[in-house]
């Protein structure tokens, strides 16, 4: 990997390590659809220009189908769970969660397209869930009239997680004879379709905070749009395997920009949760292997 394409990964794990950040500061004002909403419109407006300056806008109406699969499952959906789970726990424990992406993805890949699993890669799987359900361990309380609400947001990361992983496997079939910005694009405005009606209901009675739209700006124009574009720039000069190395970087960006924005405390348990998550993820895709 060439120094130039470490510096733009680096900089897309700090980008989305921050949307941990912008959730955590807009989802109480805007809550999680109408935020999920004002980010994929955003990110929309963004990229549609460019798509158009590219001549590709056919193909978002010859390729509606699997567009907007991917929209509903690898933005709508998750950025709705992920902007809920953010009303209750930190950015950190939400992208150690996040960090599990990859080992749905390689679960799905195994149930759905028959890639085949070593020995390695299940143990992988497991430890990878094990770490997961680590940290949600002690907020899981079984009293009555407990507060449930942080277990509540770690079963929506969880779901967030597992729909990135099934689009993932989707698009390794049906989109990837698309150009990869009609699919960036594509999959943000059908997002945005399909969030209008949803976010009208729930929009907010009290107008949110100049902070608040900050957040959501930075979340469709950086977070998403800019981000998208740096993904796919990766894709294609390092390959899927050296991209997917975001992932184990995004986390420390996470607890770092909580830390430093938000005061929020990187405790000992999820130092343990994070590794544990991380070596099962490094596992599930091949990154480990026998000597």
């Amino acid at each position: 990997m060439k120094t130039f394409d470490l510096a733009e990964l680096i900089l897309l794990a700090a980008i989305w390590g921050a949307s941990f950040l912008f959730m955590r500061l807009g989802a109480h004002e805007f809550g999680p659809v109408a935020m999920a909403a004002m980010r994929v419109a955003g990110a929309s407006l963004m990229l549609l220009p460019l798509l158009a300056a590219r001549q590709g806008l056919a193909e978002l109406g010859r390729e509606w189908r699997p567009l907007a699969v991917i929209g509903l499952l690898n933005s709508a959906l998750p950025f709705a769970l992920f902007s809920f789970a953010a009303l209750s726990i930190s950015a950190g424990l939400s992208s150690i969660v996040n960090a599990t992406t990859p080992l749905w993805g390689a679960l799905i890949a195994w149930l759905w397209l028959g890639q085949r699993l070593n020995s390695l890669r299940i143990i992988g799987l497991g430890l990878g869930f094990a770490g997961v359900l680590y940290l949600a361990w002690d907020k899981a309380s079984f009293k009555p009239g407990a507060d449930h609400s942080a277990v509540w947001a770690l079963l929506a990361c969880l779901t967030a997680t597992f729909c990135y992983g099934l689009a993932a496997n989707f698009s390794k079939r049906y989109t990837a004879h698309i150009a990869p910005l009609a699919v960036a694009t594509g999959s943000q405005v059908y997002a945005a379709l399909m969030l209008i009606v949803p976010a009208l209901v729930f929009w907010p009675q009290t107008v949110p905070s100049p902070q608040a739209w900050a957040a959501v700006s930075a979340l469709s124009l950086l977070c998403s749009a800019f981000a998208y574009i740096l993904y796919f720039r990766l894709m294609s000069r390092i390959g899927p395997t050296n991209t997917i190395a975001v992932t184990f970087l995004i986390p420390v960006f996470a607890v770092l920009w909580g830390y430093l924005f938000l005061g929020e405390v990187f405790t000992l348990k999820m130092v343990a949760g994070c590794a544990v998550v991380l070596l099962g993820t490094a596992l599930a895709l091949g990154l480990l292997r026998r000597s």
